[in-house]
């Protein structure tokens, strides 16, 4: 029998596969965005709200996954939790965590619990500041990954060669530049030569 727990923890498993938050599969499927966020699971009087077949359906349709395949998220809902390199945004940018293809090096990382990540190369970076409102606030922890592909939209986190560490959105990537969305109205787009990337990762994740 199918729990509360494991229908929604799928959602987010989904969500995460397409390097997207619950609100941004909601938003991705035409849906309303707040509607696979965590305050929309339990009612006001305490109890537990189910996801709408109408929902789910969007949500694959709009990921590209099949039902057999969110069966199979559903039934690994349970998996335990790995261990995954912690590292706090504002300490990225300084030399020696990360090698030349922004895999996790070096000493100094902490470490958190993240269930169902299968990518063995992953890492979390936790952010500061408002730089990245409304996307991602002060405490939020980002799931990255260097091995994963990337393609117009994602949200990527991008180390430039002088140092500076960015979360942006991929406009498009060029042999001579990378177009980046800021993720913040207030802070400007930005395009950067190639020879100036050092590397760029794929956000998988974010807790909100």
């Amino acid at each position: 029998m199918l729990t509360h727990a494991q229908v929604w923890s799928a959602i987010d498993r989904l969500a995460a596969r397409a390097g997207l938050s619950a609100s941004g599969l909601a938003r991705r499927a035409g849906l309303d965005p707040t509607t696979f966020n965590k305050s929309k699971r339990i009612t006001a009087a305490g109890r537990a709200r189910w996801p709408s077949t109408e929902s789910i359906s969007k949500a694959l349709a709009a990921t590209g996954t099949s039902i057999e395949a969110f069966v199979g998220l559903i039934q690994g809902a349970g998996a335990p939790a790995r261990g995954v390199p912690l590292l706090g945004f504002a300490e990225a940018g300084a030399g020696g965590y990360f090698d030349d293809g922004g895999f996790p090096a070096g000493a100094g990382w902490d470490e958190i619990a993240f269930p169902g990540v299968d990518d063995t190369h992953a890492y979390a970076l936790e952010v500061s500041g408002q730089s990245m409102e409304p996307a991602y606030r002060d405490g939020d922890v980002i799931l990255v990954s260097p091995a994963a592909p990337i393609r117009r939209g994602d949200r990527v986190v991008v180390k430039t060669r002088d140092g500076e560490v960015m979360a942006k959105e991929l406009k498009r990537s060029t042999a001579k530049s990378i177009e980046l969305k800021s993720l913040n109205v207030q802070h400007p787009d930005r395009t950067i030569a190639t020879e100036d990337v050092l590397w760029v990762a794929r956000i998988l994740w974010a807790s909100q």
